[in-house]
């Protein structure tokens, strides 16, 4: 270990990398909090915040111009110094499983746009918003990609926990869910069998919603990879699904129809949503992560994979 980094392991350079953390909030060309406040809220001396400033500055992390009665302002700061000096480490995000080219385009923006934002960032895949959450709460995840619909559920479920960072508006998580009906059977049937998969909040929680009013309704539990042979197997009659997933599977004996009025449009609009959770403990990098990256930034790269400008990179 080199002399810089051992400075960093001193009472000042504790202060430096919990003064590294709060700067990643700021925008360069603005005021910095008064020295006093700044130690009121470290819990430490005056000197102590001055040293740590001058340890940022050392490092190339900030530079600060002080302005006479105005104060101190930011010039400039490297976000991915600041990052790095924090100990905030790598951001690890759980996502669902690339199988369509919006889930693609959604991982390629959010890649990029952390990458821009100078925030280290890796993906894992893991099928399943329950299994991504429960990954999150015990901290083997910092962040869950899922939808808006599925988010709010589980953060109000785990009241306290939780927290919503950030939500990236319709069709960025799905273009639009339909029924997919085996052919030859009818919605109007007795007894309709209904597929749900219980690893996905969404499906589960569309159907529950879509078949409210359907005492009859028999559930037969499936995944993705099972549905089109229960449909051959003639042992399910209907099930919810999204689009983008059906997308290529000709050889599936199904009739695709849309959800029409059985689902609000506030529904759909949030489970179209791609929305990002994480651990409310986890408040400083949460909201270094909300000042830093930009929504418009990732939707726009994944617009452009879906259009095929782009290829898919996470």
């Amino acid at each position: 270990m080199n002399g810089f980094d051992e400075r960093f392991l001193t009472r000042n350079g504790l202060a430096a990398r919990q003064l590294a953390a709060l700067l990643l909030g700021h925008e360069p060309d603005t005021r910095l909090p008064r020295v006093r406040d700044l130690a009121d809220e470290l819990r430490c001396g005056n000197g102590t915040i001055q040293a740590a400033l001058r340890l940022l500055e050392e490092a190339g992390a900030i530079e600060t111009a002080a302005r006479g009665h105005l104060g101190t302002f930011l010039v400039r700061s490297d976000r991915s110094v600041l990052w790095r000096l924090s100990g905030l480490g790598t951001l690890l995000a759980a996502m669902p499983l690339p199988y369509s080219r919006r889930y693609e385009g959604l991982a390629t923006g959010l890649r990029t746009a952390f990458d821009e934002a100078g925030t280290p960032f890796a993906i894992t895949f893991m099928r399943g918003a329950g299994a991504r959450t429960t990954a999150l709460l015990e901290g083997k995840a910092d962040l869950v990609v899922l939808s808006r619909f599925a988010a709010d559920r589980l953060v109000e479920e785990h009241s306290g926990a939780l927290t919503l960072v950030l939500d990236l508006g319709p069709a960025t998580y799905v273009g639009a869910h339909g029924f997919l009906l085996r052919s030859g059977a009818s919605l109007d049937a007795p007894r309709l069998r209904v597929a749900v998969d219980p690893a996905s909040e969404d499906q589960r929680m569309l159907a529950e919603r879509a078949f409210a009013d359907r005492p009859d309704v028999e559930w037969v539990e499936s995944s993705y990879m099972q549905l089109g042979d229960l449909f051959a197997r003639d042992r399910a009659d209907v099930t919810i699904w999204n689009l983008d997933e059906v997308q290529g599977r000709a050889s599936m004996a199904a009739d695709v129809l849309p959800l029409g009025d059985e689902i609000t449009r506030d529904l759909a609009l949030r489970n179209s949503s791609a929305a990002v959770i994480g651990r409310a403990e986890s408040g400083t990098a949460l909201h270094a992560v909300r000042d830093a990256l930009d929504p418009s930034r990732v939707t726009a790269l994944q617009a452009e994979v879906l259009r095929g400008d782009r290829m898919p990179s996470y």
